[in-house]
């Protein structure tokens, strides 16, 4: 099928650009990140909702980009039980602005040593702006365990992905193939309600 509208995804994260065009694959929906749009610099996320910074991102992306585009973006938050919901819409951050894919692993499992409840939920909103301006949201969510150790080399960009089973699965995050992470995953979900949603537009 050709493709008949482009959409700009306001992100430069390589695994999760990698999870949405798949879910995009075969659909009339050409998916072009920020590199491949053209558009430099990214996003402030300083939002005190998923919501807020999915949106910040996709008006960043509209903002930069060609006149009238629409935009996709997404924020996924960590919710940790035994951390009463830490750290929340802040998961990619807590460690610090400056923290890298290990530091932010390495953050957790100290923030969960000795805990006997590792229980977690994942939560993404999808928030896509049409050529109008118009904003819509859409939610994903996946709940699961935060093991005490890595069991594989994590994802780029994706400091849980070692660490994270989904209930029902016996592998984390980095140890399964995108279509099968996308099947179960909060982002997935969430991206398959937008993709759904696009699909009855056109």
């Amino acid at each position: 099928m050709d493709p008949i509208l482009n959409i700009i995804l306001s992100t430069r994260n390589p695994s999760k650009a990698e999870q949405i065009k798949a879910i995009f694959a075969g659909t009339p929906f050409n998916v072009l990140t920020l590199t491949e749009a053209g558009i430099e610099g990214k996003a402030v996320e300083d939002g005190n909702t998923l919501e807020e910074n999915a949106l910040k991102k996709c008006h960043y992306a509209r903002e930069h980009g060609p006149k009238g585009a629409w935009t996709m973006s997404d924020d996924t938050g960590l919710f940790i039980t035994h951390l009463n919901g830490q750290p929340g819409i802040w998961a990619a951050r807590w460690a610090g602005e400056t923290a890298s894919t290990e530091d932010i692993m390495q953050h957790t499992l100290r923030k969960l040593k000795g805990a006997a409840d590792r229980s977690a939920t994942f939560e993404t909103v999808v928030a896509i702006v049409d050529s109008d301006g118009k904003e819509y949201l859409f939610k994903g969510i996946c709940e699961g365990t935060l093991l005490d150790a890595p069991r594989a080399e994590p994802q780029p960009e994706m400091p849980y992905s070692p660490l994270f089973r989904p209930h029902g699965s016996d592998k984390v995050w980095a140890e399964m193939e995108t279509d099968e992470e996308n099947a179960v995953s909060h982002r997935g979900k969430a991206f398959r309600a937008a993709r759904a949603w696009l699909e009855t537009q056109t």
